[in-house]
């Protein structure tokens, strides 16, 4: 008899439902989310004779736990599930019980349509965190760059134009040194200069003009009340100076990291993908190539290829919702930039943008054919080479002989 099983993932506690080939409950069961419960699960699954089993999500320890006993599992994400349930009543009724059996059952009578959860290598896995983790943290510091140029704005504008980015080291350490307007009103353009010099400045910017920049903008807040306001400023500034060191100690380990993946090579030679760029897509794409068989599994789960809808004579084509939002930012991130040194991609994003595409769907449909390229290179283990990209040459060879 074939047996298959569902788990309902929560954060305290676990429900598991077993049910047998004709869809009959077999067993039913709650576990604490604990090494104790997740043991006592998979020994009850395992005792049951249950060799697949239904999940909402793919990781975690819960996860790890089923894999490590042998189990298959199928990934069901909770929009299908929730879709699923209409299968079994009208009420729409949700119960964390039902869901296991819903589980379960989806696996008995739809393995054949279901994939089995194929795993990325550790070295992926720690890949993929870490790229996640700075993405985190780069938000983090958008976030806190507005909230301190939102303050500056009202207590010290000079401050929030002098330097092009409010949260550069530069800019970070004038604020430092220069928590008000009083303070700022001591510089001179040679006072100024001497300060920069001091800080090892790098900018192209003549000292005159980042004083005459100071000088001609609103007046900040003077006094006591400047005082009171320099401390909300200075916690603003230590934020973002920890934000900028920690995410800097992220990308030299995701630069270490990446340069020991034997896939770097795959990702590094995409235009201009540089590091952090490269890891992102090796990581959200991963490493184990069965996942994706066919380039449009990929393009379907990265979100840029349209989705389709059609009834009697009414067609339409739609942005696809239900995707990988981090492997889709992921790919437009790097396409939307490969056009910049890439004439094939340009031209894709030039003519998506004739037919009336905004910048965003223009992207999707460049990544979109980025995406089938990096398919085949990853498939193959290959770098991606522009003299064998048949597009690209046949577009260089068209530019010169309208040249000639």
């Amino acid at each position: 008899m074939r047996v298959t099983a569902g788990v309902d993932w929560a954060k305290d506690d676990h429900a598991i439902c077993i049910v047998g080939d004709q869809g009959e409950v077999l067993d039913r069961f709650a576990v604490a989310h604990d090494a104790a419960g997740l043991k006592r699960m998979t020994a009850r699954l395992l005792g049951a004779g249950v060799e697949q089993v239904g999940i909402e999500r793919g990781d975690g320890p819960v996860v790890d736990s089923l894999l490590a006993a042998g189990l298959v599992l199928f990934v069901i994400p909770p929009g299908q599930v929730k879709n699923l349930r209409s299968r079994y009543g009208s009420a729409g009724n949700k119960d964390d019980r039902f869901d296991a059996y819903v589980l379960a059952d989806v696996v008995r009578t739809d393995a054949r349509r279901l994939r089995p959860m194929l795993c990325d290598t550790p070295a992926t896995l720690a890949l993929r965190s870490a790229t996640r983790a700075r993405k985190d943290l780069v938000s983090h510091r958008v976030a806190a760059a507005n909230q301190l140029r939102s303050h500056l704005q009202i207590v010290f504008p000079g401050a929030t134009t002098l330097f092009a980015a409010i949260d550069s080291q530069v800019s970070l350490a004038f604020l430092t040194r220069f928590t008000t307007q009083d303070a700022a009103d001591w510089l001179s353009p040679k006072r100024l200069a001497t300060w920069l010099k001091s800080v090892s400045y790098t900018g192209k910017v003549d000292p005159t003009v980042l004083h005459t920049r100071l000088t001609a903008a609103p007046r900040g807040a003077l006094g006591e009340h400047a005082g009171t306001q320099a401390h909300v400023t200075a916690a603003l500034v230590s934020l973002l100076l920890v934000l900028n060191a920690q995410i800097a100690v992220l990308a030299a380990s995701i630069g270490a990291q990446l340069n020991a993946h034997p896939d770097a090579v795959i990702f590094q030679s995409l235009p201009r993908s540089g590091s952090i760029r490269a890891a992102r897509l090796l990581a959200e794409i991963g490493d184990a190539r069965g996942r994706f068989p066919t380039r449009d599994s990929l393009t379907a789960l990265a979100g840029v290829a349209p989705s389709t809808r059609q009834s009697g004579k009414v067609r339409t084509v739609t942005f696809r919702w239900g995707a990988d939002k981090q492997l889709r930012d992921a790919l437009t991130d790097f396409a939307g930039d490969s056009r910049h040194a890439n004439p094939w991609a340009a031209h894709l994003y030039d003519q998506a943008r004739a037919r009336g595409c905004d910048h965003p769907h223009a992207v999707r449909v460049l990544a979109r054919a980025w995406t089938h390229i990096i398919w085949r290179c990853w498939q193959d283990g290959v770098a991606y080479d522009p003299a064998t990209h048949h597009a690209l040459q046949t577009l260089l060879d068209q530019d010169q002989q309208q040249a000639a």
